[in-house]
């Protein structure tokens, strides 16, 4: 008996061991079982959170690299900005992977002369790290308190003040262009399916009037 204890015991620090040593390499193969069918081609539902079409954009509440920011200019390109909802880098695996793959794309964006920022509500600390890891060079701003999404008009009611989830949007992309105005929004019901990004820039590119052909 005391022998099979033993061996119980072994096993059991030995998974341990695995475990903490494949952390990384665990966690990565995790999120992406859980979203291989995460993107789609379009906005195919009619849920549409988030400021008019047409309007002017009301700007962002939020930290950036230390400092307070209220506009979205210093993140613009010549022909507009894709502001991106996100509901944490932390905890989300949909918003892990979305970032990642609109960074794969960020130089298709730049080419079109379209900026990008994301937003979540995220501690600065906590973004920092998944940005490191991550290789992230999109503009990342944090809103623990949740003032942009509540001035947008994309804060997920869902969750009361104190809730661990409370503060974060309904995720998804707002197009803005140069001059300020709303010309576009790519938002779904569902927060486990994303626009693609190859169908977000063909998305953007649309709305702002640019030239449909391809850029690689």
């Amino acid at each position: 008996m005391r022998t099979l204890l033993k061996i119980i015991f072994f096993l059991i620090l030995l998974s341990i061991a695995v475990g903490y040593l494949y952390k990384k390499p665990l966690k990565l193969w995790i999120f992406a079982q859980i979203t291989q069918d995460m993107f789609v081609a379009a906005d195919n539902d009619s849920f549409d959170p988030g400021p008019a079409i047409n309007s002017h954009f009301p700007g962002l509440q939020g930290i950036y690299q230390g400092r307070s920011i209220t506009l979205i200019d210093e993140f613009k390109g010549v022909n507009g900005t894709v502001v991106v909802a996100s509901r944490s880098f932390d905890w989300c695996p949909y918003c892990m992977r979305q970032i990642i793959e609109l960074q794969q794309s960020s130089a298709r964006f730049e080419a079109a002369g379209i900026g990008m920022v994301a937003i979540t509500y995220d501690d600065p600390v906590l973004q920092q790290a998944f940005i490191e890891e991550s290789g992230i060079t999109i503009p990342v701003v944090s809103d623990v308190n949740g003032l942009s999404f509540k001035t947008l008009g994309i804060l997920n009611t869902d969750f009361e003040p104190g809730e661990f989830q409370y503060g974060i949007p309904h995720p998804g992309m707002i197009v803005v262009d140069p001059q300020g105005k709303v010309v576009g929004k790519l938002f779904l019901e569902a927060y486990s399916s994303r626009v693609s990004a190859t169908a977000a820039l063909a998305f953007a590119k649309t709305t702002l009037g640019l030239d449909l052909t391809p850029v690689y």
